[in-house]
């Protein structure tokens, strides 16, 4: 692994190894205190953050290592029209790992090809959020006990959810999974990801419905609608607060189940449902930062490589209007295939 992009490039294999370190730094924080001593992390934030932004930083120091960034791109020369490839190629000199959240879908994938050090995404645009996915499946697999034969119901917005998109590719490294994708139809996930479980005969079924399905899950994972990704603001107005999870309704609920949400709520999560054991979205988001200490300490410490030469594009060949390749011309015509469909390699979005 030299970049984590998406989840879904990431094998079984190193996950597990991921996992057994992020477990062991859990057990033995003190044993991994001086294991980034001396490197830097660039944290690039082009929208807002709470937990992943704090997560980082604070895993980062607490492997001895130090962090400089932004959190408002206004306050740096992207405000004076720096392309995304210059400014990476700028503070890579200066880092031994990046962070980088972008609202643009691919911008992760595109920083990658300028880097000379290894790009973790933090979040590009509704794409794709696989750290977030780390700290889910060490939730899990903490204390669920493993990941193999759960059912999980993903709930909201599973079309802009982009830690709904990157669970999902993780799930498909699992077996016998059973997902449960409950969502208003105008919300529902995208056709790249319904390709991509068919591909890996995934088992699924689309509901609108949240308490019919209830008693089956051993996982229920909560979304926000998110005003941020709506382009009609009528459209967001339609589908907000349209699941609220109450105490109520978790009567019907295993025992065992395990309530998620990557945060921020809004009013998805009935306050009432805070005291709930099965309520387990504040110690998600702690685990999500021993996953990204495990995973700094595995980039953070690779030597700096030079770069391959990149095609210089001239035109996007995506049609997705909130792909990088939209703002960012240079970029190469990058295409891949999913479900055997040519895709944009970096949104995903089918050409």
């Amino acid at each position: 692994m030299r970049h984590l992009i998406d989840f879904g490039d990431l094998p079984r294999a190193e996950w597990d190894a991921l996992y057994r370190r992020c477990s062991d730094i859990i057990d033995h924080p003190a044993d991994y205190m001086d294991a980034c001593r001396g490197k830097v992390m660039a944290s690039l934030f082009y929208e807002p953050s709470t937990r992943t932004n704090f997560s980082f930083q604070t895993a980062m120091l607490r492997v001895g290592g130090s962090v400089f960034g932004f959190a408002d791109p206004k306050s740096t020369s992207t405000a004076k029209g720096e392309t995304l490839k210059d400014t990476i190629k700028m503070v890579s000199g200066y880092a031994d790992v990046v962070v980088m959240r972008n609202p643009r879908e691919g911008a992760a994938k595109a920083a990658s090809l300028y880097s000379n050090v290894p790009v973790i995404n933090a979040g590009d645009g509704g794409h794709m959020h696989p750290t977030q996915t780390m700290a889910d499946l060490t939730t899990i697999t903490r204390l669920h006990g493993g990941v193999d034969g759960l059912s999980v119901g993903l709930c909201g917005d599973l079309k802009n959810g982009r830690t709904v998109h990157s669970l999902i590719k993780a799930m498909a490294k699992f077996k016998d999974i059973k997902f449960y994708l409950i969502s208003p139809r105008e919300l529902a996930v995208p056709e790249y990801m319904r390709a991509f479980m068919r591909e890996n005969g995934m088992w699924f079924v689309e509901v609108t419905g949240l308490e019919t399905v209830m008693p089956q899950l051993d996982v229920l994972y909560m979304t926000r609608i998110q005003r941020e990704r709506f382009v009609d603001p009528l459209e967001y107005e339609r589908n907000k607060g349209i699941y609220v999870l109450t105490r109520s309704k978790l009567e019907r609920a295993r025992k065992d189940l395990l309530v998620m949400h990557p945060l921020p709520r809004v009013d998805e999560i009935s306050i009432d449902v805070d005291d709930d054991p099965r309520a387990v979205y504040f110690e998600q988001a702690r685990y999500g930062m021993f996953a990204r200490m495990s995973l700094l300490i595995e980039l953070a410490n690779q030597p700096r490589m030079d770069t391959d030469a990149v095609e210089i594009g001239t035109q996007p060949v995506c049609h997705n209007p909130n792909c990088i390749t939209q703002t960012d011309h240079y970029l190469p015509p990058l295409v891949k295939k999913n479900g055997g469909v040519d895709c944009c390699a970096f949104c995903d979005a089918q050409l």
